[in-house]
């Protein structure tokens, strides 16, 4: 009797980490597609408005301000829907912290000379990486790679191509991989 009742305890806890795997992953593919859009879109515009020679090429990076607000309340949406888990929330603060280290890189710009596109690939490399480890899900981890890839390729090149090599790196390391886990969703 102790038996079975020890295998449907362990069924019970397989049943639940599975629900919650679910949870993180749904919500996980909408972030990562719109930040990847966000991201992927900032990062082409302000490459185009520099070659261009427009005076104020990071004003592109204003469409960042509504996707705070968009990512923030798809968070309360899921919290509020009663379906939140622990790995839920410590998805969220997973990203907190990668925005929060983001932020502190643009705050420091000046003292990077103007790299610090890797430092902010590398970061979200980092989110990415453990996202994909969460949802045991290898093309987000893959994406990782990809970012990684990209901080290392633009320490090598001049500051005006930064801006291409990130835009080129979100779309695959982002939207790739966040298409193919939504489709997985389904």
């Amino acid at each position: 009797m102790e038996n079975t009742t020890s295998q449907q305890q362990l069924a019970l806890i397989s049943e639940m980490i599975s629900q919650a795997k679910s949870s993180v992953g749904k919500g996980g593919s909408s972030q990562i597609l719109m930040w990847g859009w966000v991201i992927a879109t900032a990062n082409f515009g302000h490459y185009i408005l520099d070659q261009i020679g427009y005076y104020a090429p990071f004003i592109v990076w204003f469409i960042v301000f509504p996707a705070i607000l968009a990512s923030v309340y798809m968070g309360r949406k899921t919290r509020s829907s009663g379906t939140s888990s622990h790995l839920d929330r410590l998805y969220g603060r997973i990203w907190l912290g990668v925005g929060i280290s983001i932020l502190l890189t643009l705050m420091m710009m000046q003292e990077l000379n103007g790299f610090h596109n890797p430092v902010i690939m590398a970061t979200a490399a980092i989110g990415m990486f453990i996202t994909g480890s969460m949802l045991k899900y290898r093309p987000v981890m893959y994406g990782a790679f990809i970012l990684w890839a990209a901080a290392v390729i633009e320490w090598q090149l001049p500051l005006e191509h930064h801006y291409l090599v990130s835009g080129i790196a979100v779309t695959i390391g982002y939207l790739i991989p966040g298409y193919l886990l939504k489709r997985s969703e389904k």
